[in-house]
């Protein structure tokens, strides 16, 4: 299969509407990370996502709607929430319908839906008339695209299309709601914060991984380059100085403006919004460059920060 990378002109969306209205799968930017989407509804064509990502069927996958009528033909999905964080990174799990294939929820009784804040999604769901089941479009386990490149560079031959939108904005997935638990829990944490959800519905919870997943993103190592990550309380320097002192090709991600001989740096902002933007980008530049190990400055204990720590803390994990 070639894989063509298209610019996302009206023509071209109508193109990719097709393809996936055929059954085929067209990569496309969304405010937090580039999805991998197929034809919510067609069996088939979610299937192909998890052979192209080499992704386990027991990990389900969030489908993007173009709004709540979309959305309220697929779950029990509560306008009033809508209302408020729609379109946005925010992705509700709620109770599925029948018209959803059991290859999208894992089997299970839940479906997450998203509509998502990307003019580029936003016009393909509208072209296609469908929703679209979209993981992110990268290697599973693996880093997140945030740009076109990154998904040619996983899925070059698996994908038919990609529609090039540029930089993704956020930088990081959606925050995942579950609605079907009392009260409402995290069960990813994003850029949408705890606190903005419990100014609207009041408590919230964190989920827990029992029984079938109600989300993706809950394994204990995901979002992961193939270097080994250090996650350093402080901000790492004698532990890449050692490294560093014994031959090792070491990277470092320091917050904040620093350099060290014989380390390749990349220096991240203080702020845990711009964080949250470049994580992805560093993360693969630093990948590509045959390191031996990446140490990263683990960021503050805050609640703004906890998406990112939980990213930081899953690309370090290792079974």
């Amino acid at each position: 299969m070639k894989t063509e990378v298209l610019e996302p002109t009206p023509e071209n969306i109508r193109h990719a509407a097709e393809v996936l209205r055929a059954g085929g799968l067209v990569a496309f930017p969304t405010e937090t990370v580039y999805g991998l989407g197929a034809n919510a509804l067609d069996d088939n064509a979610v299937r192909k996502i998890f052979q192209a990502k080499g992704r386990p069927e027991t990990n389900p996958l969030i489908v993007h709607v173009s709004g709540y009528e979309m959305a309220s033909r697929l779950g029990d999905v509560p306008k009033g929430i809508t209302d408020k964080f729609w379109p946005g990174p925010l992705t509700l799990v709620v109770k599925r319908s029948r018209s959803v294939p059991d290859s999208v929820t894992a089997g299970g009784d839940t479906v997450g839906l998203r509509c998502p804040a990307h003019p580029v999604a936003m016009a393909l769901l509208e072209s296609a008339g469908v929703p679209i089941a979209a993981p992110s479009a990268n290697r599973s386990t693996g880093v997140s695209p945030v740009t076109a490149q990154h998904v040619l560079e996983d899925l070059d031959g698996k994908v038919e299309i990609i529609l090039d939108g540029g930089q993704c904005p956020k930088g990081i997935e959606s925050t995942v709601l579950d609605l079907t638990s009392s009260p409402p829990s995290i069960l990813r944490p994003g850029s949408v914060l705890a606190s903005d959800i419990e100014g609207v519905l009041g408590e919230t919870g964190i989920g827990q991984v029992a029984g079938v997943p109600k989300s993706p993103g809950q394994g204990h190592k995901h979002y992961a380059p193939r270097t080994r990550i250090h996650l350093s309380e402080g901000d790492g320097r004698k532990l890449v100085e050692s490294l560093v002192e014994t031959g090792h090709k070491v990277g470092w991600m320091p917050i904040g403006l620093h350099e060290m001989e014989g380390a390749e740096t990349i220096s991240m902002p203080a702020d845990p919004t711009e964080y949250a933007a470049k994580l992805y980008v560093a993360l693969r530049k630093l990948d590509k460059l045959g390191l031996d190990a990446v140490v990263i400055e683990k960021p503050p204990l805050e609640p703004a920060w906890t998406a990112v720590l939980d990213r930081l803390n899953r690309a370090s994990s290792f079974d």
